[in-house]
This record gives C-alpha cells, sequence and structure tokens, in this order.
C-alpha cells in the first residue's frame, strides 16, 4: 500500500496530481485509512504509469479515461475500439502539425522580408504585412524598406 505521497514521489509527480486525477475519476485510491489519507495499491499504482505514459504520448485526459473504462473491462471492447481513439489521436496531431508548419512558414516569409536593422519601424515589412487587409500574409521582400529615405537610424554614429 502506498500513501499519495510516496506514489507521488516513486512516479514522479505532485501530490496535487493524485488528487486531479482522483476528482476527476481517473485515478480513485482504493482505501481510505481511518484518518482520511488516499492509499494506494500496487495496482493504482500500475493505473498511474498507464495514465502516465498515455499523457507523455499526447493523448488527453479525456482520451485517457475512455482509453482506462476499455482496460478494465477488455473482454467487452474490441482491439479496432482501441484502434478508433489511437486513430482519432493520429489525426488530430497531423492536423496541429500542419497547423504549426503554416505558422512556421508564414513566420519565416515574415522573417525573411525583413532586413532587421535599427531604423525606425514606419516602413517595417512585417508590420505592412500585419496591417494588411489580405487573409494571406504577403511580403515584398524585393522592397527594401530599410534603406527607404522615410527610415530613421536609431543607432546614429554607432557603427
Amino acid at each position: 500500500m502506498y500513501r499519495i505521497g510516496e506514489l507521488a514521489k516513486q512516479y514522479g509527480v505532485k501530490t496535487d496530481t493524485l488528487r486531479f486525477y482522483d476528482k476527476h475519476g481517473l485515478l480513485k485510491p482504493s482505501i481510505r485509512s481511518a484518518s482520511g489519507y488516499r492509499m494506494y495499491t500496487e495496482e493504482d499504482a500500475e493505473c498511474l504509469g498507464f495514465i502516465l505514459r498515455a499523457k507523455a504520448i499526447g493523448f488527453s485526459l479525456t482520451d485517457i479515461s475512455e482509453l482506462l473504462s476499455i482496460e478494465l473491462d477488455k473482454s467487452k471492447w474490441a482491439c479496432a475500439d482501441v484502434k478508433e481513439v489511437v486513430d482519432l489521436k493520429l489525426t488530430d496531431i497531423e492536423a496541429k502539425i500542419k497547423e504549426l508548419s503554416y505558422f512556421q512558414a508564414s513566420l519565416q516569409k515574415l522573417s525573411d522580408a525583413c532586413c532587421g536593422a535599427h531604423f525606425s519601424a514606419e516602413n517595417c515589412s512585417i508590420l505592412d504585412a500585419l496591417e494588411s487587409n489580405s487573409a494571406t500574409i504577403e511580403c515584398k521582400p524585393e522592397v527594401d524598406h530599410c534603406h527607404s529615405s522615410n527610415h530613421i537610424d536609431n543607432h546614429q554614429g554607432k557603427e
């Protein structure tokens, strides 16, 4: 049997994490001592390991709850049910990767279009692109705003 602090320490989590899992029905202590301490069995410890491994590879607490319900009564579920949970998460992750790739490409365009000099930002190509009414970011790296006559060198005499 483990007290909450012992189990938390063994798995490298905070006791608040175990209380959170208890509150959300993921990991209920098997026993409460007479003085109210949460007491966990070896089976509870294994369940915590399952939760932490699932969390580490990107499953949400909702996903983990679903997987735990399958884990607790495997005979009533098919492998296809488990695969469906994994495939839905995989589709979600692929969409996030695509979105992040778009963000990266857009930010790279903004960065490439700007000279990054220490001039006034009045003609900054990044701000111009963000101020435009276009739904997409359009940068014109061929326009060298940094050497426009409207720019002021804020670091005069420091070159």
